[in-house]
């Protein structure tokens, strides 16, 4: 604890920018955007102190112009993770030893660095990487993740204040332990906040990772590399690698020191990943931690009291910010008869009003690119197939075009099926799919939105009648980890709203809170005595 009980800097979420046109932030990120769309950057692995530059490279393109190259990344072999994990283990013991406050520094450092200097640049190579626009840019790589790393430390101190209570002659105390071993960070393309929270959040609690970036964010990844290694995270407690995902899995689950995983991803590959882990067990030091955030097949229910507009615009936001590629997206609507007509109107205004998709660099679009081709070609052969169904229609959108970049422009789809495939298959792109449900089935409706789904991420009631909101509220208790109240399901704040869900959607571990750091350590209960018995008899022997 070194040489006080120090206090961390009180943390705040980052403020906004608003990126209006003639601010000095959008001049800034459009010049910085411009910079590394012009330019060829060289992406090495990151193990121990060294870049190793491997040869064997693939190239880096940006969703929405998919032809242009904007740098190279290089393919990690099977040695490389395994230097890895050795220079993660050489690293640990100096890093579990390290005072908790200085921990605690380089990452307040960091989340400055983002807030300044490093703001433009992360923003920009987000815009690039993943096709978001500077808003979803901006709440994500700067703010939010800014946030992750401020939060966390409050987190971190607040974890080691709690202690036990003592009795007399006898002084119980808690040491908050790293794990025994090292942490797999698999990180997702749609995040960059979460891109760098996973290794980070592990990494605090002073232990050690290696990190796998998803293939379409390490452009973006770099930057938060960049940051760590000037905030002064020593060499060897974060090692970057990327490449085949099974074989670096492989070796990483087949060492005897795999302590922990922290993932964010697809169901199929988490469930995967378990069935890996428990078949090792006999293998390894400790029992590993297991932490995932995955899939979603999130919802909004409207209320025959709910307001039209704000219905329409919780679709709007909730379904097509970001092209739908938010865990938390709204991508299955219940409208209730009486207002869908209206409700379904509005959303079709709004979407009129929506440029079609285009470049991030264009700023009066709403609207970009899905990742990559796959995403492209899966959404598209959805959309095909809705367009030749009996029970489906599509009355807003279904048009595809990856000339250039992916684009899939925004679609609504209404089907009689409350069981169509849309309504139940998660998609991951702009569409979302209605059903209309009778007013006086609304009590059938609310056990209709709980059953449909193996998944429990988010979801959504808007009402006005607050005997109907209570009755949702406690009849879709499990569905939903993040439960919004006349909202649309997506935009958890750190510090507000921990975030995650239940069953297929993860180990609802509360990413943003003091509940997720809590899984990266292994707490040690000492206790002292300070008058030690020297007679084994007790008073009742006589």
């Amino acid at each position: 604890m070194g040489k006080g009980f120090f206090q961390v800097p009180t943390a705040v979420n980052e403020p906004i920018k608003n990126y209006a046109p003639g601010t000095s932030e959008r001049t800034e990120v459009l010049e910085q955007y411009k910079k590394y769309f012009e330019g060829q950057v060289d992406v090495p692995l990151y193990i121990g102190d060294k870049e190793i530059q491997t040869g064997n490279k693939k190239p880096m393109s940006p969703p929405h112009d998919h032809k242009h190259i904007v740098g190279h990344y290089h393919i990690a072999e099977k040695k490389h993770v395994s230097e890895a994990i050795d220079n993660c283990l050489k690293a640990k013991s100096s890093w579990a030893a390290l005072n908790w406050e200085q921990r605690a520094a380089i990452f307040l450092k960091a989340a400055d660095l983002i807030a300044g200097p490093y703001r433009a640049k992360i923003n920009a190579a987000t815009m690039i990487a993943q096709s978001k626009t500077i808003h979803q840019a901006e709440i994500d790589a700067a703010c939010e993740f800014i946030d992750f790393l401020r939060f966390n430390v409050e987190f971190m101190s607040q974890i080691y204040e709690e202690q036990p209570e003592s009795a007399e002659g006898i002084w119980n105390r808690v040491e908050y332990r790293p794990l025994e071993g090292f942490v797999y960070a698999i990180t997702p393309f749609n995040f960059t906040a979460i891109a760098g929270n996973l290794p980070a959040s592990a990494a605090l609690m002073g232990n050690v990772v290696v990190w796998k970036p998803s293939d379409s964010q390490i452009f973006s990844a770099k930057v938060i590399v960049d940051v760590f290694k000037e905030a002064g995270v020593p060499d060897g407690v974060i090692n970057v690698v990327y490449g085949d995902p099974v074989m670096i899995t492989e070796t990483v689950l087949s060492s005897p020191d795999f302590a922990g995983i922290h993932f964010t991803g697809s169901t199929h590959v988490f469930k995967s990943l378990w069935k890996q882990i428990g078949n090792n067990i006999e293998i390894y030091k400790t029992y590993p931690r297991i932490v995932g955030e995955t899939g979603g097949k999130d919802f909004i229910l409207a209320h025959p009291t709910a307001k039209p507009q704000q219905v329409a615009t919780a679709i709007t936001r909730g379904a097509f910010e970001f092209q739908g590629q938010k865990c938390s997206a709204a991508s299955r609507v219940y409208l209730p008869k009486s207002t869908s007509e209206e409700i379904l109107e509005l959303v079709k205004k709004d979407l009129k009003s929506i440029n079609s998709p285009g470049s991030p660099e264009d700023m009066t679009n709403f609207i970009t690119a899905v990742i990559h081709e796959g995403s492209f070609d899966k959404l598209e052969r959805y959309i095909q197939q809705a367009k030749k169904d009996e029970s489906a229609q599509i009355v807003a959108g279904g048009g595809c075009d990856k000339s250039k970049g992916y684009f899939i422009e925004p679609t609504v789809i209404v089907t009689s099926d409350p069981h169509y495939t849309t309504m139940e298959t998660e998609l991951f792109g702009p569409v979302v799919t209605v059903y209309v449900y009778d007013d006086k089935d609304w009590e059938k409706t609310l056990n209709l939105v709980d059953t449909t789904s193996e998944y429990a991420l988010t979801g959504a009631v808007l009402a006005t009648d607050r005997y109907a909101i209570d009755q949702a509220t406690k009849a879709l208790e499990n569905c939903a980890g993040n439960f919004y109240i006349n909202d649309k399901p997506t935009g958890a704040v750190v510090g507000q709203q921990p975030f995650g869900g239940a069953r297929a959607s993860g180990t609802n571990d509360k990413a943003g809170s003091a509940q997720n750091l809590l899984r990266w350590v292994s707490p040690r209960l000492i206790k002292e005595t300070f008058v030690t018995p020297e007679d084994y008899r007790y008073p009742f022997l006589g």
